[in-house]
């Protein structure tokens, strides 16, 4: 699952994909829950020829007609992630699958690992920080697709993040649902961004497992949603370290 990330993009910040470079915006977007159904950068094009636009994080379907439909079809089931396993399978997420693949940028996300603390009765949510070890900026793969709303006339591109099964350390972090976001490499981003890839190819890359040696999380305050700093370290003194992988 991935339904809360964050961007932070200094002054000179680049995009590199297949040898092409392009400078970013200063971005400071520490926390942003997809829940409020907001824009997010994302990346679209081919790697030789993308272009860096906003889209709204959800991805809704072609026949929904209104923004207000949109919102009633939250009650039964969002779309802010796209499990990688289902996307060929699915009527809603195969179509942009197939045409319209993008990648999402992130310097780290946030998920929650469960532990029952000694004496406790049930459970408790540790929410945690993950980044990469060395990178800033990263790509998650993303699927997106084109919307008008037909009551307004406004048009505009919708995506999802694709989720996969979580690798080794993430398994100790998300370890009730153990999915992550689809992560991909500079080399493996711009094959996604390849408009000619196989059913076979789009496959094994949505479900690839990013290398767990090179990830990195730490606990932060449980207010973090709510706090002026939310990516502060907080330590947990109930809470047994994760395993180094």
């Amino acid at each position: 699952m991935c339904y809360f990330n964050s961007l932070v993009a200094p002054k000179g910040a680049t995009i590199n994909l297949a040898g092409t470079t392009k400078q970013l915006e200063p971005i400071n977007r520490p926390l942003q829950s997809g829940f409020s159904y907001s824009h997010w950068p994302i990346i679209k094009g081919s790697a030789h020829d993308f272009m860096i636009e906003n889209a709204h994080w959800e991805l809704i379907a072609p026949w929904v007609k209104t923004l207000e439909e949109a919102k009633k079809g939250r009650e039964k089931f969002n779309t802010l992630n796209a499990t990688a396993e289902r996307l060929l399978e699915s009527k809603l997420f195969k179509p942009a699958t197939l045409n319209y693949r993008c990648l999402v940028l992130s310097s780290g996300f946030f998920e929650w690992r469960h532990y029952k603390p000694a004496g406790a009765k049930k459970e408790i949510a540790y929410p945690y920080f993950i980044t990469l070890k060395e990178q800033t900026l990263f790509y998650m793969a993303g699927i997106y697709q084109p919307w008008t709303d037909k009551e307004t006339g406004e048009t505009m591109d919708t995506f999802s993040i694709v989720t996969t099964k979580a690798n080794a350390f993430m398994e100790q972090i998300h370890n009730k649902k153990k999915r992550m976001p689809t992560i991909l490499t500079e080399t493996l981003a711009s094959d996604w961004l390849n408009p000619s890839l196989s059913e076979s190819k789009i496959m094994e890359l949505a479900s690839s497992a990013y290398d767990a040696s090179y990830m990195n999380a730490y606990t932060i305050d449980k207010s973090f949603r709510t706090a002026s700093d939310p990516l502060e370290q907080f330590e947990y003194e109930e809470l047994p370290p994760l395993n180094s992988i």
